[in-house]
């Protein structure tokens, strides 16, 4: 709970730093986005702020994440398929696998994907300075 304030915070200080108002369907916005333990997509985060405060519109919802994502503090995921889906940007690395039955997004660590990434990289010249991994799967039965 204390991460998800000092991250409402931030937000709300980034956002006034943008010269964006702080309204009241803001503050709820905020206050989803920051306590998202999820990758919710822009009708998600309005559903939720909407159950808490009928006068947030989906409008501010879309400006509010578009805002955040310019000044880094979110990262937009278009998984293919779906609507874009968000994450906190101050999350360490991680993977993703989405299960094309439900959308679920499922984060995960791989050292071992991690070192031959870089070995692959390394072998072609390269050193890695930005990857992306999504992995599209369907749950075993």
């Amino acid at each position: 709970m204390a991460e998800a304030n000092a991250l409402h915070h931030d937000y709300e200080t980034l956002l006034r730093e943008a010269g964006v108002r702080i309204t009241k369907q803001r503050q709820v916005i905020l206050k989803i986005v920051a306590s998202a333990q999820d990758h919710p997509d822009a009708m998600e985060i309005y559903k939720r702020a909407s159950a808490l405060d009928a006068s947030v519109s989906l409008p501010t919802v879309y400006r509010t994440m578009k805002t955040l994502e310019e000044n880094g503090a979110i990262h937009r995921h278009t998984f293919e398929g779906g609507p874009s889906r968000f994450e906190h940007a101050d999350s360490e690395h991680h993977d993703h696998l989405i299960d094309i039955d439900t959308g679920a997004v499922i984060e995960f660590t791989s050292q071992k994907i991690e070192a031959l990434q870089r070995e692959i990289a390394k072998e072609l010249g390269y050193d890695i300075v930005h990857h992306r991994l999504e992995i599209y799967g369907k749950k075993r039965r």
